[in-house]
């Protein structure tokens, strides 16, 4: 999780956390790959939820309202407020676009306000 603070979680990059949470559990518990065991059971037996996942968003949230808060060239990359043209072709997802999407909120100033 070094860094996860600049990551961009995409759906895909979300699927593989999840399912690396999931072996790690797995693995504690000494559960063979035979096994035929849900991930429910899994959660049931270690009297756990999925944390990681959660435990990543709020340090990206930290993160972005840190760099809110300053005035400088974090802040301006980091927006998005970059002078000059975009490249051609599909735009690289940003890590704010991603935050947005699971805080539900059209901004992510909005969001880091209610918190």
């Amino acid at each position: 999780m070094y860094g996860c603070e600049a990551w961009t979680n995409t759906k895909e990059i979300q699927k593989k956390i999840e399912a690396a949470e999931m072996w790690f559990f797995r693995r504690m518990l000494r559960i063979p790959r035979a096994a035929r065991k849900t991930n429910e059971e899994v959660l049931r037996e270690t009297e756990t939820t999925r944390s990681l996942m959660n435990r990543i968003r709020r340090r990206q949230a930290k993160f972005v309202g840190n760099i809110m808060r300053r005035e400088g060239l974090e802040n301006l990359v980091t927006t998005g407020r970059m002078e000059g043209k975009k490249s051609r072709g599909r735009q690289r997802e940003k890590m704010l676009d991603g935050m947005t999407s699971w805080m539900g909120t059209k901004r992510v100033t909005d969001a880091l306000s209610e918190t």
